[in-house]
């Protein structure tokens, strides 16, 4: 297996999101659409719309699609571009970066505690109710049991879900997805009450173990860039992230 450098990270994580996303998608009953330079999402007034932006250049039959996927949408849009090189602030949106990171093959060290894989629906609730949480989702409030990870996303090919728990409660969660030979996270998160307690670190730890053999990559956060690097990850280049909710 040839192993990818710093230099493609943006690529293959632009990819990777973009299988995600479709994933995410399909499992919600959302229009997925696919063109050269960028997969899109549509979905509901709660849910959104979701743009990946998936070539350092769009054409301009790309970008007015992209444009009117704004105009028309119903409820809020997010915009990720992994090449920080496509200007959408004419948009009326708001942007920020954050660190494309990339992991090379290598041995995981087991976690601290237990970390499961989702398998019923009691676990993808605690899930879906951790991430919402973790994240300030105010767009699923309030909460409806399985409108954001419905029960079909365990069923897509590549698609796992881990979640870690404290005192019979899961404290932590991410989703990981296998594609093209190599792995990417999304939606790491903890609980509030949880935080500082190492649940982060033990499920992106046993998250990891299942694709040890393959790289790995994340878009991060100021705050875990530390504990990604602990765990192996070298920062690659800025991804550009747009938002509704920053205009």
């Amino acid at each position: 297996m040839t192993i990818p450098d710093l230099a493609e990270a943006s690529r293959l994580q632009a990819r990777n999101s973009a299988a995600f996303w479709a994933a995410t998608g399909r499992s919600r009953g959302h229009e997925v659409i696919r063109r050269r330079g960028f997969l899109a999402v549509r979905g509901d007034d709660r849910a959104g719309v979701r743009v990946l932006i998936q070539e350092p250049e769009l054409t301009a039959e790309e970008l007015e699609e992209v444009a009117e996927l704004r105009r028309s949408a119903a409820g809020l849009v997010d915009m990720e571009d992994p090449f920080s090189s496509t200007a959408l602030a004419h948009l009326g949106m708001g942007s920020w970066q954050m660190p494309v990171m990339l992991r090379p093959p290598g041995a995981v060290e087991a976690p601290a505690v237990a970390v499961r894989r989702v398998r019923d629906a009691s676990d993808l609730r605690g899930a879906e109710r951790a991430v919402i949480a973790s994240f300030g989702l105010d767009r699923f409030e309030p909460y409806r049991p399985g409108e954001m990870f419905p029960a079909a996303l365990l069923d897509e090919p590549g698609v796992a879900l881990y979640v870690a728990s404290v005192d019979g409660e899961v404290a932590g969660a991410c989703v990981t997805v296998a594609a093209n030979g190599f792995g990417s996270h999304y939606w790491v998160g903890t609980t509030e009450a949880a935080r500082s307690k190492g649940i982060g670190r033990a499920v992106m730890l046993g998250s990891l173990e299942p694709l040890a053999d393959v790289p790995v990559t994340l878009t991060a956060s100021k705050l875990g860039v530390p504990l990604y690097e602990k765990l192996g990850f070298s920062a690659a280049a800025p991804s550009t992230w747009w938002s509704s909710t920053r205009a």
